[in-house]
Parts: C-alpha cells; sequence; structure tokens
C-alpha cells in the first residue's frame, strides 16, 4: 500500500475515534441539562422526586427495569420519559406526569 492512501486511512480512523469520543459527551450533557432542570422543578416543589413517581409505576403495574430517564417541561407539564425492559422483554416509553405520577402516554415495542 502506498504511503498517501496508509495515511488517508490513518486520518480517517482519528476522525472516527475522535467522534466516537465526542458522542457521549453530547449525551451526557443533555443528561446532565435535564438533571439540573428536575433538581430545580423538586426544590420548587413543583414534582415529585424520581423514586416516588418509579415506586407509584411499580403500584400501577409497570413493572420492570429502568433503562432511560429523560425530563421535559411539555406543554406547561412537567413529564418524566420513562423507558422500562417489561419482564416479559417488552420495552416500554412512558410518559408520566411528573407532578401526580398519572402516565399520560404509553408505547411499547418488541416482542409480544
Amino acid at each position: 500500500m502506498n504511503t498517501p492512501t496508509l495515511l488517508r486511512r490513518r486520518h480517517v480512523a482519528a476522525c472516527a475515534v475522535g467522534l466516537a469520543m465526542l458522542l457521549p459527551w453530547g449525551a451526557l450533557h443533555a443528561a446532565d441539562d435535564d438533571h439540573e432542570r428536575a433538581r430545580q422543578a423538586l426544590a420548587q416543589g413543583l414534582v415529585l422526586p424520581l423514586s416516588t413517581v418509579l415506586a407509584r409505576l411499580q403500584e400501577q403495574g409497570w413493572p420492570g427495569q429502568v433503562l432511560k430517564v429523560e425530563f421535559e417541561h411539555e406543554h406547561g407539564h412537567y413529564v418524566y420519559e420513562i423507558r422500562l425492559l417489561q419482564p416479559d422483554g417488552r420495552v416500554a416509553k412512558l410518559d408520566v406526569d411528573a407532578q401526580n405520577a398519572q402516565v399520560l402516554q404509553v408505547r411499547q415495542k418488541g416482542k409480544h
């Protein structure tokens, strides 16, 4: 293999590694923003703690392992977007009112 081709391949590989290193930082940065907004809303008494919401979901018949949680402010309401891996292997995405733990919307993926 000639030197220019080898250098191009190394450059492409280095760029790919650099981009891969930036992606987790971007996801972490977004999660930090969710965390800060949730912390502020909780401190102001506007939302329930996530642990309380998760306990209420269990009581309402939504068992499963939490895969991901996002905190949003939509249409004047604070919403926890929670992805659960359910015991039957399906993934449920729940939009839950952060003020009262009411499930607003459910989307499920996976085997029945």
